[in-house]
């Protein structure tokens, strides 16, 4: 089994978690796993056997302390104690109801793609670039015309006000103090109107379409009302999931659901702004498993927000966003939350960027933890990174200085990284600085 720190980057699951079990039978935790290694190296160390220049060779050469620190590290108080990103989860996990924690942790089914978005990074490696003076970095983009102090994107994520009372008020202040590009889920749990004076700024509108079009049409007129100059229009939710860990989380939590949860489809919308003034009457579901391309085309003519797919991951459909001239796609598996193909954004990326041959705007997200991930995914041709879970973990642990912290661990990780690699500014990251292992 993966050390806490290596579970904790791959799966997003605290070190606080629960004991995992083999069998059905409890299996011991890393932290008891690890005394017991510290107490073994210990009497190795102490025996006269260990002056055997043979066994000396064979004895564990450990470069990295930094399982055993984190094993050790207490719960961090303040966000100024964080170290990075993932101090913050196990704060979160404290401090957020466990059916909550289940629906942001959880992937699909076996949670294959939830471990492949994190793992896959490790298969990439950068290649530095020395003698450069990278004294005075730029870490600045323009996306869609508009430039931003750098390519860390709030990533649209539902329901806010579950992680933290404020909820994507708070987000939407960081986001302003970071100087962040943010969208809005449809799910949101604070209205497009709200959000946009908090940030301070245009914010981008995420759509989830519904079997209905007039549904659709209703968020589109009003996030245009409200002066969103991009709808990101998220096309991989046509089925149910199975949220294994939801599931299971959900079942462990003793409060009365009811209370904010009520049964039915629009009683399942009550609390989120963008349904306001919407009758679901003869709706089925939310789901959107009657889309196609003509429904990008019928919105194009529809609203005059520039639009971009979420949720592409095949060159082919690359190809045919281009076609049907939408204005960005977001290379995105829904951080592993729609389907489990096993697939790795990062490892879709070369191919979409390969398809739309600059004929559009490439976004990606899915998995984003390190300074290191965005500058690997924007060498390979993304011009816009975006992250959901950390600033949820900020969030659910400390409330909006919780994402601001995050958020400026993510920039300041990021711009030592390009630094690092030799490059002066995003647009200096090229296919060049990065290599499949």
């Amino acid at each position: 089994m993966l050390p806490a720190s290596a579970r904790r980057a791959r799966t997003g699951r605290s070190r606080a978690a629960p004991h995992s079990t083999k069998g059905g039978i409890p299996l011991p935790s890393f932290n008891a796993r690890f005394e017991s290694r510290r107490r073994l190296l210990q009497w190795i160390s102490a025996s006269p056997l260990l002056a055997s220049g043979g066994f000396a060779l064979g004895a564990a050469d450990k470069p990295s302390k930094l399982e055993q620190l984190e094993a050790e590290a207490a719960l961090i108080g303040k966000p100024e104690e964080a170290i990075n990103v993932f101090d913050f989860e196990p704060v979160f996990f404290k401090n957020v109801p466990p059916a909550h924690v289940g629906y942001m942790a959880s992937g699909i089914d076996g949670e294959m793609t939830l471990r492949a978005n994190r793992e896959a990074f490790a298969k990439y490696y950068l290649r530095p670039r020395r003698l450069v003076d990278v004294s005075k970095p730029d870490t600045s983009v323009e996306i869609l015309g508009v430039k931003y102090p750098n390519p860390i994107i709030i990533a649209p994520t539902g329901g806010n006000k579950s992680f933290h009372p404020e909820g994507e008020i708070a987000v939407a202040r960081a986001a302003k103090v970071g100087g962040h590009l943010e969208m809005l889920s449809t799910s949101a749990t604070t209205s497009v109107e709200d959000c946009t004076a908090a940030r301070g700024a245009p914010i981008w509108f995420q759509l989830y379409a519904s079997p209905k079009w007039e549904i659709a049409e209703h968020h589109l007129k009003r996030a245009e009302r409200a002066g969103c100059p991009v709808v990101a229009i998220t096309v991989d939710r046509v089925a149910g999931r199975n949220q294994e860990a939801f599931f299971r989380l959900r079942a462990k939590d003793t409060r009365d659901c009811k209370t904010c949860h009520t049964p039915g489809l629009q009683g399942g919308v009550k609390r989120k702004p963008a349904y306001d003034g919407i009758d679901l009457t003869g709706v089925p579901n939310l789901q959107s498993a009657n889309m196609t391309w003509d429904f990008i085309k019928r919105a194009r003519d529809t609203t005059k927000m520039k639009i971009v797919i979420k949720g592409i991951l095949t060159g082919e459909d690359a190809a045919l966003a281009v076609k049907y001239g939408v204005d960005g796609v977001i290379v995105s598996n829904h951080g592993a939350r729609g389907e489990d193909s096993g697939r790795a954004t990062i490892d879709c990326l070369p191919e979409v960027v390969e398809a739309v041959k600059g004929g559009t705007t490439v976004l990606i997200d899915s998995g984003f933890r390190r300074g290191t991930d965005i500058v690997k995914a924007l060498a390979m041709g993304a011009q816009g990174v975006c992250v959901g879970r950390p600033y949820l973990w900020g969030l659910g642990a400390f409330g909006q200085p919780g994402v601001e912290k995050v958020l400026e661990l993510l920039r300041t990780e990021f711009r030592a990284a390009m630094m690092q690699s030799g490059a002066r500014s995003v647009k200096e990251l090229t296919p060049a600085f990065v290599r499949r292992v």
